[in-house]
């Protein structure tokens, strides 16, 4: 994928920056907003790009330019955006439309899915390693295990988003060798959501595991937050 496909054009960044500054002159975007960007606390490129991934995606318009995220730690350059209404089972069927799903359940996934964070009432951001393989630091950790170390990890609404832009900028996907452990979410009956890229490349497989449950291809990912 070239870079342009990445970044976008440097008629649409033109754009983007015209109305940056506009917003600026018309008092839109105050004086903490302007130093937060300069401060790259906001990283407007990787908030561009996310738009216009929901705009490709799912046909919705969003604006990100006031998000506010977590401060970015060394090794963590994978940044989630989980727009508002992006629901497991949304983002479940979407990426049924683009490559081969399974997952255990005939239920609809919001109805049997909680995750420790959502975007019902807004928008949010969280880092991540970017790596196609769960975190090998968090092998042969369990969710249990994870809590008790108080290591936020990944929501199963985070890790369809991660699949689903991974596999936009590269046509790949993660997790071909390991499982991520989504130690952010449980299932009704307090299991925890597993998901991989089945043997063979057979699809996005989506299974369960017990909160105690660890091995060495389990891993969770670790979140920034």
């Amino acid at each position: 994928m070239s870079k342009k496909q990445i970044v976008g054009s440097m008629s649409e960044w033109s754009g983007v920056l015209k109305d940056f500054f506009r917003q600026i002159d018309d008092g839109s975007i105050g004086l903490e907003e302007v130093q937060t960007f300069l401060e790259h606390k906001n990283p407007f490129g990787l908030l561009y790009e996310w738009e216009r991934f929901y705009q490709s995606l799912f046909g919705i318009k969003t604006d990100f330019l006031k998000l506010q995220i977590p401060k970015r730690q060394k090794g963590f350059d994978r940044l989630i955006v989980v727009a508002q209404g992006m629901t497991p089972q949304r983002l479940y069927d979407k990426c049924a439309e683009m490559f081969p799903c399974w997952k255990w359940t005939n239920e609809d996934l919001d109805k049997i899915v909680q995750s420790e964070r959502t975007a019902k009432d807004g928008v949010y951001a969280v880092w991540f390693r970017d790596t196609v393989e769960a975190d090998g630091g968090l092998k042969n950790l369990s969710a249990n295990d994870l809590r008790k170390k108080n290591i936020p990890g990944i929501t199963l609404e985070e890790r369809f988003l991660m699949e689903l832009k991974y596999c936009k900028e590269t046509e790949e996907h993660l997790d071909i060798m390991n499982v991520t452990l989504c130690s952010g979410s449980r299932y009704s009956g307090g299991s925890v959501p597993r998901v991989d890229w089945g043997p063979g490349g057979h699809g996005l497989g989506v299974r369960w595991c017990r909160p105690e449950g660890s091995g060495p291809r389990l891993r969770s990912r670790r979140a920034v937050l």
